[in-house]
């Protein structure tokens, strides 16, 4: 691999992690690409434009967290381009290497001792704009503009109406983000389905569901819902209301992430979500 892009976190700073992909991509006679207005603070890096990152790279670097591999994983999709996650902060469950590994990773991945996981994407279209994300697509409420009601057709059939203040629909990807925490299962990667989580439901009926990414479902906005809005991976895209319908499909092999194969998905999901056993198992 010789040409590089960089997703760099706003905020943070990237200063060593910068260094050690100029240095790898240097000493191999690689370019190193970022997004204009993002990748002018790296010395020696070439601008495009999002569009065109993936266009021009081998791999593409993401450093920083959740939302920075979030970010990254949108601006490969569709390109088959592998995405390598450093972890610049607390969390950083999507990412693979810590920035101490960060050297040994490159290395490892020229020699080509790594692997790639798939990661599904969900599509939404609301009036025919359509937006992608590879956590989760919600509809929740806004303060003040009562509960989201929310009708949930499968397959074009009315099945359940929640009323709650809000309605996730979650990759595999993001079963251990916003849905876990509205009580939903942790999903492996390599499972192709999407999970639907009412958050703080209002009604006797509470549960969730996992549907099969060849079924077809759509998110009705009922008339006695308040002002929704749509979040993409956490980010309010747009705002609906009474009468308006979210389509949503799933959509697979739409990202590649770089594996090293130091940890399982498991051991990862165990360590960050500081998952504990039942105080009645005596330790092994």
């Amino acid at each position: 691999m010789h040409s590089i892009g960089l997703v760099l976190h706003p905020l943070r700073n990237c200063g060593d992690a910068v260094g050690a992909v100029m240095d790898w991509a240097t000493a191999r006679g690689g370019k190193v690409f970022g997004v204009t207005g993002e990748i002018a603070r790296v010395q020696g890096a070439i601008a495009v434009s999002a569009a065109e990152l993936s266009q021009h790279c081998d791999l593409i670097v993401s450093l920083g967290g959740d939302g920075t591999m979030l970010r990254a994983m949108r601006l490969a999709d569709g390109h088959r381009v592998p995405v390598l996650g450093v972890n610049l902060g607390r969390l950083g469950f999507l990412a693979e290497v810590d920035i101490p590994e960060l050297p040994a990773a490159l290395a490892a991945i020229d020699s080509r001792q790594y692997s790639t996981e798939s990661r599904l994407a969900v599509d939404a279209e609301v009036d025919g704009l359509t937006m992608t994300a590879f956590n989760d697509v919600v509809v929740v409420r806004v303060p003040g503009h009562g509960s989201a009601r929310v009708g949930l057709l499968v397959d074009s059939s009315p099945f359940v109406s929640y009323a709650a203040d809000a309605v996730v629909v979650a990759t595999p990807t993001g079963s251990t983000a916003y849905s876990f925490a509205a009580g939903s299962p942790i999903m492996s990667p390599s499972v192709e389905a999407l999970l639907v989580t009412p958050a703080a439901a209002h009604s006797a009926y509470n549960r969730g569901m996992v549907l099969s990414i060849h079924d077809t479902l759509a998110l009705d906005i009922l008339p006695s819902s308040g002002r929704l809005a749509i979040e993409v991976d956490g980010m309010v895209a747009r705002y609906v209301g009474p009468g308006d319908r979210v389509e949503l499909r799933a959509r697979p092999d739409a990202a590649q992430v770089i594996r090293l194969g130091s940890t399982t998905f498991y051991e990862r999901a165990r360590r960050k979500l500081r998952l504990t056993d039942s105080a009645e198992i005596e330790p092994g």
